[in-house]
């Protein structure tokens, strides 16, 4: 995993310790949830007051200082690394040769 790097899950799915923990495994990252109602309007929220504040070089990390705090809810599972890690390339590689192919045929 990128150092740092972390999951925020929200929607139905983000209730549901294993699809968490999946996620976790595959992506060698922590995931965090955010226990608020209508996650996606939330950040929807933000975004909007970034724009309208972007021209006075305020960061999107300014404006949502004061969202409700992500809780951790599953890490990684020791040793997942080494059984996702191939596959995770082996998916980077498929994506780019689907990307490229359809970006020639348009």
């Amino acid at each position: 995993a990128v150092p740092r790097t972390r999951i925020l899950a929200t929607g139905g799915a983000s209730h549901n310790k294993k699809i968490l923990q999946v996620l976790s495994d595959v992506f060698n990252a922590p995931v965090f949830t955010i226990d608020t109602a209508n996650s996606a309007c939330l950040g929807s929220a933000y975004r909007a007051i970034h724009g309208l504040v972007a021209e006075r070089n305020v960061s999107l990390a300014d404006v949502v200082k004061l969202a409700p705090e992500p809780r951790l809810a599953v890490t990684p599972t020791p040793g997942a690394e080494e059984l996702y890690r191939p596959l995770l390339k082996r998916y980077a590689e498929l994506e780019q040769k689907v990307i490229y192919s359809s970006a020639s045929s348009c």
